[in-house]
C-alpha cells in the first residue's frame, strides 16, 4: 500500500518535470516562429533616389522581413519581398544578370519578382513604392 501512495508521487513529479521541460523547450520555438509583436503594417521607408543606380538592388527590412529594392537598367523601381517563395532563404542580386538567386535550390526570379528557374512556386511578393520630390517611399 505505502509503495502506492510512492508511484502515484514519482508518476505526478515525473509528469509535471516533463511539461515543464515541454514548455522550456517549446517556447523558443514559438517566439521564433510567431510575428512579431508591435509591428505596425504602416511602416514606411524612405530612400534617396539618388543612392540607386540602374542595375543595382539595395537589400533592406521592411515588416520584420528582408526586402529589395531594384532600379532596372530601364530605369524602371521595384520593390519586393526578399525571401524566396520555396522554402524561405534570402535570394541574392547577380548584377551581371539582372535577376535574383535563391542559394538554396538554384531558384531564379526576374526583377519584377517572376519566376524563371527552379523550384519556387510563386512570385517574390512585390512592395508598394512611391517617387515623390527625389525620394523613394517603400510600404
Amino acid at each position: 500500500m505505502e509503495n502506492d501512495g510512492r508511484r502515484k508521487f514519482l508518476g505526478v513529479c515525473l509528469a509535471g518535470a516533463t511539461a515543464a521541460a515541454a514548455v522550456a523547450a517549446g517556447y523558443p520555438v514559438f517566439r521564433y516562429l510567431a510575428p512579431k509583436s508591435g509591428e505596425s503594417g504602416a511602416q514606411k521607408l524612405v530612400i534617396p533616389a539618388g543612392e540607386l543606380r540602374e542595375g543595382e538592388a539595395r537589400f533592406f527590412e521592411y515588416q520584420g522581413a528582408s526586402a529589395v529594392l531594384v532600379k532596372t537598367q530601364k530605369g524602371e523601381l521595384v520593390a519586393l519581398s526578399a525571401v524566396c517563395t520555396h522554402l524561405g532563404c534570402v535570394v541574392q542580386w547577380v548584377k551581371e544578370k539582372q535577376h535574383f538567386l535563391c542559394p538554396c535550390h538554384a531558384g531564379e526570379f526576374a526583377t519584377d519578382g517572376s519566376v524563371l528557374a527552379g523550384p519556387p512556386p510563386r512570385p517574390l511578393a512585390k512592395i508598394p513604392i512611391t517617387l515623390l520630390e527625389g525620394n523613394i517611399t517603400v510600404g
